[in-house]
């Protein structure tokens, strides 16, 4: 990065290109209509603030608290989140152009409990070793996303779309495959056995 690091805050109607920020807390604050351009977040806590009309774009969020973030109209794009806490985010909030199915997002080893992506589309979302308990996947377009070694436990899936999607080492999911599309999709094979749950097969040994 060639800006030095931020730790003073950052504030509404700014531009931020470049910069690292550590440490920083900013707990149910409101920031409107700035951007953030290949930033850096290490160990910030944005827990409960609202992001209104922001943009997030080429940015990696590393250790930082970001649960109950509000992102209304905010746009984000090519974002990676890594040992991140994302909890009870409603993402549907977001901005997202229907001109984008890939919007470059990737989650690993993040907590995405009672998070919403309902009807969202997020082609080639990738999730690698992400808790999503409780998460709305309804009506989603997952395609070709990388869900693997994922917990699934509760989350809702309905009429979402999984084709070509990798849902390899992924535990605790329940999806029914006449009310999902799964053409091509992966799961291992074990796993795989929960989705004869909703056809009411019964295996025997």
């Amino acid at each position: 990065m060639s800006n030095p690091s931020l730790e003073n805050g950052i504030e509404s109607q700014q531009n931020y290109f470049e910069h690292s920020f550590n440490k920083l807390e900013l707990i149910d604050e409101d920031i409107s209509h700035s951007e953030f351009e290949e930033c850096e977040f290490y160990d910030c806590d944005f827990s409960s603030s609202r992001f209104e009309r922001c943009k997030f774009i080429n940015c990696r969020f590393e250790r930082c608290n970001l649960s109950l973030v509000n992102l209304t109209y905010t746009r984000v794009f090519e974002i990676e989140f890594v040992d991140c806490k994302l909890v009870g985010i409603d993402w549907t909030r977001a901005h997202w152009p229907s001109f984008n199915l890939d919007h470059e997002l990737s989650f690993k080893r993040c907590i995405l409990n009672d998070c919403s992506f309902f009807g969202l589309t997020l082609n080639e979302l990738k999730l690698d070793e992400c808790k999503l308990h409780d998460a709305d996947l309804r009506e989603a377009d997952l395609a070709h996303a990388t869900l693997t070694y994922c917990d699934f436990h509760h989350a809702l899936f309905m009429r979402t779309n999984l084709n070509c999607a990798d849902l390899t080492e992924s535990t605790n999911f329940h999806i029914d495959v006449l009310e999902n599309t799964l053409t091509k999709a992966k799961f291992s094979r074990y796993e795989a056995l929960a989705l004869l749950e909703s056809l009411g097969i019964e295996l025997v040994d």
